[in-house]
């Protein structure tokens, strides 16, 4: 079977030179291995996610030069899929609600930090600190039966204890130049967010199961997203999804250093065609040929 490589934008903004080059690089190695290519819109924010963004991203691709099969996956209508990923991991007493605010989490760490210092992911953001894995059921059922807000939570601890060791095939290279067979360790990350109440699931359980129910078998990303690959590979082996292989890319920096975003207003790729770049152009600047 040939491999199959995506790109999997989010429309909450337009593309930048860093989704040029990642873009460019699973289109290119699925041209040199004879692969598929495939497009998936990752649309599951509706606050933030327009269609004029959407309308962008195949308009910036074809210009570059990209074709991809059709039809284009978005997330949106495909959200079914995650319900049912989060039904099985209930039935196995993996997942749990939590009811605090992102204010009320962010008192209860500014509380844990005054007595010392306060675990952070890999990203940097503080872990969960609340106490609702050992709400009982029935107080659970009230709350959400009032009409409460509430995100659901894998719980760590229980799903590593029933999943062991687990690690995947780096092709790429790591933030800490880790290639080969790495180890998984997604107890860095706490009890993550797999859904909330108003939107059924999360980045962590959406690409999993898209990356699953399309047959993709070479994930090619950013190194920004390295460390979360441990948490996928919890959730793959939760789910029993196949696991891809896994090339994370050096990312596209601005002059002073820092990561290209859409919310720092990178020049987006638009700015530069009307500022008169080719295609070939682009290549150059993120150094491809």
């Amino acid at each position: 079977m040939p491999p199959v490589f995506r790109f999997a934008p989010s429309p909450n903004g337009y593309l930048h030179l860093g989704h040029a080059y990642s873009a460019l690089l699973n289109f290119d190695l699925a041209r040199e291995t004879g692969g598929r290519f495939l497009l998936r819109i990752e649309d599951i924010d509706p606050a933030r996610c327009r269609p004029d963004y959407e309308a962008a991203i195949y308009e910036d691709l074809a210009w570059l030069g990209m074709s991809w099969e059709e039809p284009v996956r978005r997330q949106s209508e495909h959200l079914d899929d995650c319900r049912a990923a989060i039904d099985r991991l209930m039935a196995q007493g993996l997942v749990y609600p939590s009811f605090e605010s992102r204010a009320e989490v962010a008192r209860l760490v500014a509380q844990r930090e005054t007595a010392g210092t306060w675990p952070r992911d890999p990203d940097g953001a503080p872990l969960y600190p609340g106490a609702a894995k050992l709400m009982s059921a029935d107080e659970r059922t009230r709350r959400i039966e009032q009409g409460a807000r509430y995100a659901l939570r894998l719980d760590m601890a229980a799903a590593c204890a029933a999943a062991g060791e687990l690690s995947w095939i780096e092709r790429g290279e790591g933030p800490g130049s880790e290639t080969g067979t790495v180890v998984a360790d997604p107890q860095a990350w706490g009890d993550v967010i797999l859904a909330r109440k108003e939107v059924p699931t999360s980045y962590h359980l959406s690409v999993v199961i898209d990356d699953a129910l399309q047959g993709v078998t070479e994930v090619v990303r950013g190194q920004d997203l390295f460390h979360a690959t441990a948490v996928h590979r919890l959730l793959q082996h939760l789910l029993g999804l196949p696991v891809p292989i896994y090339r994370h890319h050096r990312l596209i920096r601005d002059d002073l250093g820092g990561k290209l975003s859409k919310s720092t207003g990178s020049t987006g790729l638009r700015e530069l065609r009307a500022a008169g770049a080719r295609p070939a152009d682009i290549r150059l600047l993120v150094d491809l040929p």
